[in-house]
């Protein structure tokens, strides 16, 4: 039988788009986005940007604004501290998992993405910063051979990374201190220490929702900048 292969459907591409220039602030809180507008900037028609759209609302990166329609949602601390509080007793279980099913593959696999975080700290570059803390807990949540965990992370991711690259901005930087947390909780899971893995886990996530909150406001609107456009399907540079 022929092989079929798959790639990202338009609506998934538009949904890519609009949250990276959501995420990185191309596109601040509070920015009305309209239907039309964004159709012609990305030139699709109105049916995937609408169905994106829906999905974006869903993860709650756009919300309706009485008398503006659908706008880029305000962080709210509220919601990222209940997202973190969900976050902190999954990855809490799926550090412990991973200790009690995957020490050898966190022992061969893991020292590089503690590798690759240090140096993407060190680089100052907030995306890649972002992508190898996610990297990492995605790594950690495999481990725990429990699906469960993943799916119901993975809805959420853009809105961490939302909320990451607007700490990051304002602190310039990932401390050092985020990957000598990652270190320890690899460090327990190498050693099967199912409780320190767990404890740990949760403690560093916890940690980071509370410097979150504390730092992190809206940025307030601003005017949308020239986006990529789609053509035929795919994301153009």
């Amino acid at each position: 039988m022929r092989v079929v292969t798959s790639s990202p459907s338009l609506v998934d591409q538009v949904v890519e788009a609009i949250s990276d220039e959501i995420v990185t602030g191309v596109l601040p809180s509070g920015s009305r986005l309209i239907q039309d507008d964004l159709a012609r900037a990305y030139g699709v028609s109105r049916q995937p940007i609408q169905q994106a759209l829906t999905l974006l609302r869903g993860y709650g990166l756009v919300q309706s604004a009485p008398g503006r329609g659908l706008i880029v949602s305000p962080i709210d601390a509220g919601f990222v501290s209940d997202l973190y509080e969900i976050r902190a007793m999954l990855e809490g279980l799926a550090a412990r998992l991973a200790a009690e099913r995957a020490r050898d593959r966190a022992a061969l696999e893991g020292p590089a993405l503690i590798v690759a975080g240090r140096e993407a700290a060190r680089s100052g570059l907030v995306q890649r910063q972002i992508e190898a803390d996610m990297a990492f807990h995605t790594f950690i949540n495999h481990l725990s051979g429990n699906e469960l965990i993943e799916e119901t992370v993975r809805p959420h991711w853009l809105y961490f990374r939302r909320v990451m690259s607007e700490l990051l901005q304002k602190l310039e930087g990932m401390s050092a201190s985020v990957w000598d947390d990652h270190e320890g909780i690899l460090d327990a899971i190498v050693r099967s220490d199912a409780n320190e893995a767990e404890r740990l886990s949760r403690e560093h996530i916890s940690k980071a929702a509370g410097k979150f909150v504390r730092h992190l406001q809206p940025r307030g609107d601003g005017r949308p900048q020239p986006r990529r456009r789609l053509s035929s399907g795919k994301l153009l540079a």
